[in-house]
This record gives structure tokens, C-alpha cells and sequence, in this order.
């Protein structure tokens, strides 16, 4: 979620909640060709930007960009793991030695995640230009950071959302199909988590956050499939802005009161198993999804999560997305496996505790145990390598 904080006043004889709300970019550049057309606003930001980036998959954009805005190879900084404080450290003596004046990260989320960071411990101006819409990472105050073997270890909330936030549908529509519908799982979790540990708030943004995360949920259940199977068309331009852009909005609008909860709970301590490593964000958190639902089923008596674990179940084959942590390569979860789950999805800090009501460890691995196993199994899309 984006980054906000609050504090208590008096005021008369009642008492009010301050809130300090990063809610979006201050800037936001989206349709095709955008790259191309922010190019102006981008060179107004920096005149002396490290443009930072990772894949292989997407070295050709991410050198196309380069020759424009006429980059030495110094300011061309790679990431060696994912957002991981050693690279940070790394880059920010780079930026120091060049005097940069920015930051421009091109990539997944991981690689958003690390230029947002970079700036905001820099004090430079942030760029962010998705390559896929896998998540809203290139919208929001916050970053994930992870160990260098991809174990989720913090997030941080940063002072404000990127200064400019390039969608550019053109480079959107290279990336794999997989990273659509992960994108598509990790933006329904909005529902699912806000509506749960904030749904009963009074607090009138997050209400109408945690109401627009409904209607984000109910288009993409709508749309998602026609998404991915007509690549280009009016129906995948509406999903992936839901997926890139309206799920950040949504976490900026409800801010620190609009909580996640166990879906990402549960993602978090799936990345700390080696084979979890290589799926996608959403991909775990549309299991953690499931696992949250039985959660509200089984511990808090909701009848009705059952139903709609069960709708999940019929959708997610259709999008090529996991139905249970077999489908995650944990087939053969053993005890000590989900003891290593659970601990750290049930560690103080944990969003787990967003619920409104309490969890035990047992409790959250008798519902893993119970999502372990795939039916239907599903047919997932081609890896993004």
C-alpha cells in the first residue's frame, strides 16, 4: 500500500486523526507511445539520471532509452539480485560518484522497487516505467526489499510516489502474458486483504479505497480472461491500467488505514523457500488469496469466504494462475517447510495480523496443508524467463 501516517489531535471536546496520504505520482504519462511523448517532461526532471534495470528480457528497451536521453555507460547501472540492500548500497555509491541528479528504473516490480528506494535515500527525483503490468510498483510510496536469493525481508514506506510514472501500452503488450495475470491476482487482493481488515472502517477515503478495490475486483474477474486471450484490444488496455495504475490509486487513496493482510502475509513467508523463488509476485499471492479465505472460513466462521475461495478455483485456470501451492512447486511441502512459512508469515510485524481477528501458527498451517493440493490444476502460462 502507498505510504501515509497518522496522528491524534484534540479539536474541542473531540478528538481527530491526522493522516498524511501519498497518493500518486505527480505525474502520470499512459497509452502508446508514451515512452516516446514523456521524454520532454523526463529531461526536465534530470539532466544527469543512472538509469537502472535488470532483465535481459527487456535490454533492448532499456538500451533504446538509453540512446535517447544519450546515456554514458556509467549511468547504466544493473541490478545483480532483486531489490536487495546490497545492491542498494552499491548503486548509491554509483549515483554518488556520477553527481546524478535522478533516477530512471525500467523493469518489473522488484527493479521499480529499487529505484524508488535509490531516490528516495538519494533525495533525487524518481522516475518509473513498467514493463509489464505484474503489479502497481511503479505507482506507489512503498518498497519491498529482499535478500540476494529472493527472500522478502522488509518494506519500507517512502516520503511520496514517483515524480513520473511512464505506461507506456507499446511496452506493456512485449511483456509475457503470465505477468498479466499475475498482476491481475496481486490487484484483486486488494479486495480481498482491504475488505477484511479495513471494511469496517468509518474513516470516509479508506471506504470509498476499499469500495473501488470491489469494482477493481469485479472488472477484472469480468474482463481478465478476454484480457489475456485479445492482447492489444479495449479490454486488456482496461486490465492492465486496473493492475498498474487504479490498484496503486487504491493503496494511496485508503493509505497505512487500508491495510493488506494474510494474502500477502502468506506470499512473504512462501518466499522464504527456495522453490517459491522463480514464481511471480501475484502467482503467490493469488494462493495466499486462497489461503486467506479459509482462514475467514474455518477461524472466523464466514460462510460466505467459502463461496468465494470456490469462485477463485473456477477462475483461476482460466488466467493460468496457481490454485495451490503444489501448482508452486511445493507438492512435497514438508512439516519443518511450513513451520518456515508460518513463522515468518505469523512474526509480529507481519500483515497477517491485519485481520480482525487473531491467527495462531497451527491455525495458519492447518490452512496451508489444506491448500496444498491443486484442483483443477491449472494451465499456467509460458515463464517470463
Amino acid at each position: 500500500m502507498a505510504s501515509s501516517s497518522t496522528t491524534s489531535t484534540s479539536l474541542g471536546a473531540g478528538a481527530i486523526n491526522l493522516a498524511s496520504h501519498a497518493i500518486g505520482p505527480r505525474q502520470v504519462i499512459r497509452g502508446p507511445g508514451a515512452l516516446q511523448a514523456a521524454l520532454p517532461q523526463l529531461r526536465s526532471l534530470t539532466q544527469r539520471p543512472v538509469l537502472v534495470g535488470r532483465s535481459s528480457a527487456v535490454a533492448s528497451h532499456r538500451q533504446g532509452l538509453a540512446q535517447q536521453l544519450q546515456l554514458s555507460a556509467p549511468q547504466q547501472v544493473l541490478l545483480h539480485h532483486d531489490c536487495c540492500d546490497e545492491d542498494l548500497l552499491r548503486l548509491e555509491g554509483i549515483i554518488g560518484q556520477l553527481q546524478a541528479d535522478g533516477v530512471i528504473a525500467i523493469g518489473g516490480g522488484k527493479v521499480l522497487d529499487a529505484g524508488k528506494l535509490l531516490a528516495h535515500r538519494c533525495g533525487l527525483p524518481s522516475i518509473t516505467i513498467p514493463t509489464s503490468a505484474a503489479t502497481c510498483a511503479g505507482w506507489t510510496a512503498l518498497a519491498n526489499v529482499y535478500t540476494t536469493t529472493g527472500a522478502f525481508r522488509y518494506d519500507v514506506a517512502l516520503d511520496h510516489c514517483p515524480d513520473l510514472l511512464v505506461f507506456d501500452h507499446q511496452l506493456i503488450a512485449t511483456a509475457p502474458a503470465r505477468t498479466t495475470a499475475s498482476g491481475i491476482a496481486d490487484a484483486m487482493a486488494k479486495w480481498y486483504e482491504a475488505s477484511s481488515s479495513s471494511g469496517h472502517s468509518q474513516d470516509g477515503l479508506v471506504r470509498q479505497a476499499v469500495e473501488q478495490a470491489r469494482l477493481l475486483r469485479d472488472q477484472l474477474l469480468l474482463e481478465g480472461e478476454e484480457a489475456l486471450n485479445h492482447p492489444g484490444g479495449a479490454g486488456w488496455t482496461r486490465v492492465v491500467e486496473s493492475c498498474g495504475l487504479t490498484a496503486g490509486l487504491i493503496g494511496g487513496l485508503g493509505g497505512a488505514r487500508c491495510r493488506t493482510a494474510a494474502a500477502h502475509a502468506v506470499h512473504n513467508g512462501l518466499t522464504q523457500l527456495a522453490p517459491c523463488h522463480h514464481w511471480l509476485h501475484g502467482e503467490k499471492v493469488a494462493v495466499g488469496i486462497l489461503v486467506q479465505l479459509r482462514l475467514q472460513e474455518v477461524v472466523a466462521g464466514q460462510a460466505l469466504a467459502a463461496v468465494a475461495r470456490q469462485q477463485l478455483l473456477t477462475i483461476y485456470p482460466k488466467l493460468g494462475l496457481p490454485t495451490s501451492l503444489a501448482d508452486l512447486g511445493l507438492r512435497e511441502l514438508d512439516h519443518e517447510q511450513l513451520k518456515v512459512v508460518c513463522s515468518f508469515a505469523c512474526q509480529e510485524s507481519s500483515d497477517l495480523h491485519n485481520l480482525p481477528f487473531a491467527v495462531t501458527p497451527e491455525q495458519l498451517e492447518d490452512a496451508l496443508g489444506f491448500c496444498a493440493q491443486a484442483s483443477p490444476a491449472p494451465q499456467l502460462l509460458e515463464h517470463p524467463g
